[in-house]
Order: structure tokens, then C-alpha cells, then sequence
């Protein structure tokens, strides 16, 4: 394994699912907006063409609320993993890292610390199966050879 090894990984299917319903949130919204003409209930009010922006600006925003859900990444080197979330970002060291899990029935996987913290990758989905198999399994190699140097070359269980 070489130093300038560089893993990136990102969610799969999740990626999919949130782009396709921006799209279609977006969809939604424009033709609500588009729809809106007129006299409002008894009358009193009308809809005006800011009312029809408005729709299709909360449609925008909704679409890039459901968009966030696409941000989680794990980047890996030799160095560290530098994991990010839906929310917050994290960058450490293999020193602080005692190792990779992706428990059975675990919505992702994640990095046992040694101070006993559980710091979740999102971004590595039981959903996205063999994929986040073989992206946790690269991690694992990486954090080996990482104690591996750290033993002076041998090998430690």
C-alpha cells in the first residue's frame, strides 16, 4: 500500500434518491406556482405573479434542504480520515482512531475512538451494500498499515 494512497468515498443510493426528489419538489412547486392565478376564497385577495416566485422560491429552497442529505463524504490517506456528515465535519489522525466498525443492522458504519466515542460515516450506508462493504474494508486496510508502521513493521492484533 503506498503513502499517497487517497480513498474517497460518497453514499450511492442515497445520492440518487435525494436528487431525483429535489427535481421533483422543484416539479411540484413550479406548477403550483404556475396555478396560481386569480381570485383567492371569497374573493378579497388575488394572487399576484410575486406569490407564484415565492412558490417556486420555497420549492428551491426545499430542493436544496433535500440536497443536503448528499454532503456526507469519508476521505482517507495515510495520514487520517477526514469524515463529513449531514452535519459537521471531522478530521483526525489514525492515532486517535482504535477502529472501523459496521455493526450488523447498523444504518452506516462507524470510527471507534480510543476515548470509547462513536463517530458515525454517514456516507458509508448499509443501503448501498457491497460498495460500503468494500469502502470500510479499504479503511481498515489503511488503519492497519497505519499501526503497522507505528509497530515498526510488524503486524499488531
Amino acid at each position: 500500500m503506498s503513502d499517497t494512497e487517497l480513498i474517497r468515498l460518497k453514499p450511492r443510493r442515497i445520492r440518487v434518491v435525494c436528487w431525483a426528489s429535489a427535481a421533483a419538489l422543484l416539479v411540484v412547486f413550479t406548477l403550483v406556482a404556475t396555478s396560481l392565478t386569480g381570485a383567492t376564497g371569497e374573493g378579497y385577495g388575488s394572487f399576484q405573479r410575486g406569490d407564484q416566485f415565492a412558490m417556486v422560491g420555497l420549492g428551491v429552497l426545499g430542493a436544496l434542504g433535500i440536497l443536503l442529505f448528499t454532503r456526507p463524504r469519508v476521505e482517507a490517506d495515510a495520514r487520517g480520515v477526514r469524515v463529513r456528515n449531514v452535519i459537521g465535519s471531522y478530521d483526525l489522525p489514525w492515532e486517535v482512531v482504535r477502529g472501523v466498525r459496521f455493526d450488523r443492522g447498523a444504518p452506516w458504519a462507524s470510527l471507534e475512538l480510543h476515548d470509547d466515542d462513536l463517530l458515525p460515516m454517514v456516507a458509508l450506508q448499509a443501503a448501498d451494500k457491497e460498495s460500503a462493504v468494500e469502502g470500510v474494508r479499504a479503511l481498515r486496510r489503511l488503519h492497519q498499515a497505519h499501526l503497522a508502521g507505528l509497530a515498526g513493521g510488524r503486524p499488531v492484533g
